[in-house]
């Protein structure tokens, strides 16, 4: 079983026995993939500009398709509600963001290569992020909306009882939800 992650003197601790390290490893890489598939539309053809090859930029006249998978969406939101100004933000930007968080979700991966876990405040942030995006397309998955949803997805605890994909996956969520909220309270301790 976990232990909750806490601040002291060496910095913030938290234990993950094999089976959730192993989980959440999984997890880490299913949204490095998602990620990584979506990085694909940005390869630039071998004729492209040399300044635009040089900065990784699209030219304006090729515009990235719009992201379709709800829980993908999450992690790439759109910058406005308008279309063509969102469009220009995900030109300009979407390379380098796929690129920072599929940096932070392979050191988490990283990180479970060991029962206990120790970070320095700078890796517990980027360690706490990494956890967020997994977050973010889990509840997409379960369809969470709203406080009822929520609940419903919170009531699931006990792996005995689970019979349902849907239900196992509101268990591994609940388990990924609590381990980024002891990471986060160590963190507001580590602040005072």
């Amino acid at each position: 079983m976990a232990k909750a992650f806490k601040y002291g003197a060496h910095g913030i601790t938290g234990t993950l026995h094999s089976a959730e390290r192993k989980l959440l490893r999984e997890l880490f890489g299913d949204v490095i993939t998602m990620l990584e598939e979506r990085a694909l539309v940005h390869q630039l053809p071998d004729d492209i500009d040399p300044l635009y090859a040089l900065t990784g930029m699209r030219p304006e006249s090729m515009d990235l398709p719009a992201v379709t998978d709800p829980a993908l969406s999450k992690l790439l939101p759109d910058a406005s509600d308008d279309p063509v100004v969102a469009a220009e933000h995900r030109r300009l930007t979407e390379a380098d963001l796929i690129a920072q968080k599929t940096g932070r979700l392979r050191e988490a991966q990283f990180l479970m290569e060991t029962d206990k876990i120790v970070l320095e405040k700078e890796n517990a942030q980027r360690f706490a992020q990494a956890l967020n995006d997994v977050r973010l397309v889990l509840a997409e998955r379960l369809e969470i909306r709203d406080e009822q949803d929520a609940e419903r997805v919170s009531e699931v605890l006990d792996a005995a009882e689970v019979e349902t994909p849907e239900e196992y996956l509101a268990l591994v969520y609940n388990l990924v939800s609590w381990v980024q909220d002891t990471l986060m309270s160590a963190l507001m301790d580590a602040e005072y």
